[in-house]
Parts: structure tokens; C-alpha cells; sequence
């Protein structure tokens, strides 16, 4: 039994040990210089967009780094580190925690340009096709297609863009329009794009950042997209995007714009060109930001914003004759 007993205590000893280390573990992850320079650190090293938005890093350390004291609080710390990371202007930057998500608005300054109800009411009707994430009908009297895709996050099926795109095989041209579409999974990106290309491959260049030097990228890796080997639409095509097209959308945008038939028409896209890479913090907070580069055979970098080729605005007047301004002009076009 005595020996029972001290086996107990050694257990118990070891025990509140280890609790008095995890304690201990716990009380520095949580402290708040350590967690901002952690987030500093990787933003420094792994951003790819410091030297193209003419960002000193090391000045904003010094301009946020004072406001970091041993009892700033967990909110109060978020509130900094989300504020230091909104100097980037960056869509593709949050900060996450239990509690609360940072997140830059890059469509705060910009108009819309985009009225969903608008263009049920006055162009489509109440007949027009959903065919999987593809809303689809005719213009004009059937002359021109018409294609709207909400979101790249929503799985596009080959099926689906064969039935689509059969619809459209008497049109004269097609309206594909990608306006406030936030993004999503590349995957979807190269279905369509794959669809759309006739001779001419769309490439762009991806770099990914790998030192803390605002130049220091790793060798480029070509990407590009052969034509699709079944259905596909090489007439005239007018792509339709505002300034809350981004992300994905913007890849998108960029790729098809090297085609012969695409004309671009609407407001610069929202950018959003870099693929997100992220971590943890060591208080368990998870943060994200942009880690690559996209850029075209030219050397032109469109994280700002890839530009229309017609810019066009929706007008009041317009608006309030039911009519939309960006559509008009794509119809004009094609």
C-alpha cells in the first residue's frame, strides 16, 4: 500500500509538471509581442507584392510595433495586427480568429456596376435556363447568348457547359458575364477557359516568394491552356467584369483577354491575382496572405485590377429605364 501510494504521488508529481510546462508553453504563445512579430516575420518573408504597391515593411513595423505592450489584450492585438495587414490592400489578407476576421474591402471606392434583378426583369424573363452554376439564355431576340456564372467556387460540370453551349451554336456572339464573381477554385477557371480558346493559348507566369528580400522569387512556372477536345465557342465573345471580379476571376479575365475573339467590357477588375499561402500564429490564430506573383508573357502584373478593354459604367439614366449599361454596349460590340 506505501508503495502504492508513492507511485501516486510520483505520477501526481509529473503531472502538475507537466500541466506547470503546458501552463508555462501556453502563457508564451500567448504573448502579444511574440504573436506580432511571428505575424511580421512570415508576412516579410512570403509576400509577394511589397516592391509592386511600394510598401516598406520594415516602416510599418515601426509605425505598429510600439502599440504592442505586455498587456495589450487578445482583441486589442487583433485590432493592431489586422490594421498593420490592411496596409497591404489586399483582398487575399485575413487574420482569423475565434472571435473576429480581418479583411481589406477592395470594392469600397468602386460602383457596382452590377444589378442582378435588374437584368431578370428586363433582359432574361422568367424563362431563362440554370443549368448547374451556369444561368443561360438568348438576347436580342436569340442573336447574342448569354451566360452568367456567380462564383467560381461553384463546381462547373462538363455536361453542363456542353448543354449550355449547344444552346448557343446559331448565336453570333456570347456574353459571358463575370461581375461581381469573388473567385474561387482554378479548377473551374481552366473548364471555361479551355471552352473559349481557338488557336491561340492563353499563358501567364506564376512566381512564388521565397526570401525576404522584396525580389526574392523563385523561377517562374509557365501555365497555359490547350483548347478543349469536344464542345466549344470561338465566335465573338464579350466578357463582362466589375471591380468585385477578383481573385480567380481575374485569372480568368486575364487569360481570356489573350484571345482573339474575347473583347473585355465593364470596370477593372477587383485584382487578387496571388495565390493565398498561410499559417498559425502561436496563439493559435490562423492568418493568410498573398505568396505568389501573376504575371503575362508581356511582364504585366494585374494584381490591382486586370483593365477592361471598353470601359463602361452603369448610368442613372440607364438604370432607370430598366436597361444596363454594360450589356447595351456588349450588344453593340457583338
Amino acid at each position: 500500500m506505501k508503495k502504492q501510494l508513492i507511485l501516486f504521488l510520483l505520477v501526481l508529481a509529473v503531472s502538475f509538471a507537466g500541466c506547470e510546462q503546458i501552463l508555462i508553453e501556453n502563457n508564451d504563445s500567448i504573448d502579444p509581442q511574440e504573436n506580432f512579430d511571428y505575424l511580421w516575420k512570415e508576412v516579410c518573408d512570403h509576400y509577394a507584392f511589397f516592391d509592386y504597391k511600394h510598401v516598406n515593411w520594415d516602416s510599418i513595423y515601426s509605425v505598429y510595433n510600439p502599440m504592442v505592450t505586455p498587456t495589450t489584450s487578445e482583441i486589442e492585438l487583433f485590432d493592431i495586427c489586422g490594421a498593420m495587414l490592411n496596409e497591404l490592400e489586399d483582398g487575399h489578407v485575413n487574420l482569423t480568429s475565434p472571435f473576429n476576421v480581418s479583411r481589406y474591402d477592395f470594392e469600397s471606392v468602386s460602383q457596382e456596376n452590377f444589378d442582378w434583378r435588374l437584368i431578370t426583369d428586363n433582359y432574361l424573363g422568367d424563362d431563362y435556363y440554370i443549368t448547374g452554376a451556369l444561368y443561360n439564355d438568348g438576347l436580342d431576340s436569340g442573336r447574342i447568348g448569354y451566360i452568367r456564372y456567380a462564383s467560381f467556387q461553384y463546381d462547373i460540370e462538363h455536361n453542363d457547359l456542353d448543354f449550355v453551349l449547344s444552346r448557343m451554336v446559331n448565336t453570333e456572339g456570347l456574353i459571358i458575364d463575370l461581375r461581381s464573381n469573388g473567385g474561387g477554385s482554378l479548377s473551374n477557371c481552366e473548364k471555361l477557359i479551355k471552352r473559349l480558346v481557338n488557336h491561340t493559348e492563353p499563358v501567364i507566369y506564376s512566381e512564388t516568394k521565397n526570401g525576404s528580400g522584396v525580389n526574392d522569387f523563385a523561377s517562374p512556372v509557365t501555365v497555359s491552356y490547350s483548347a478543349y477536345s469536344g464542345i466549344r465557342y470561338t465566335k465573338p465573345i464579350a466578357l463582362l467584369v466589375n471591380r468585385g471580379s477578383f481573385s480567380a476571376t481575374s485569372f480568368f479575365t486575364t487569360l481570356a483577354r489573350q484571345l482573339e475573339h474575347v473583347i473585355v467590357i465593364g470596370d477593372t477588375t477587383g485584382g487578387g491575382m496571388g495565390i493565398p499561402t498561410g499559417g498559425e500564429l502561436p496563439n493559435g490564430w490562423d492568418y493568410r496572405f498573398s505568396g505568389t506573383r501573376t504575371l503575362t508573357a508581356a511582364g504585366e502584373n494585374f494584381e490591382n485590377g486586370v483593365p477592361p478593354d471598353i470601359y463602361v459604367t452603369q448610368t442613372n439614366i440607364d438604370r432607370i429605364q430598366g436597361k444596363d449599361s454594360i450589356i447595351e454596349r456588349a450588344l453593340q460590340e457583338l
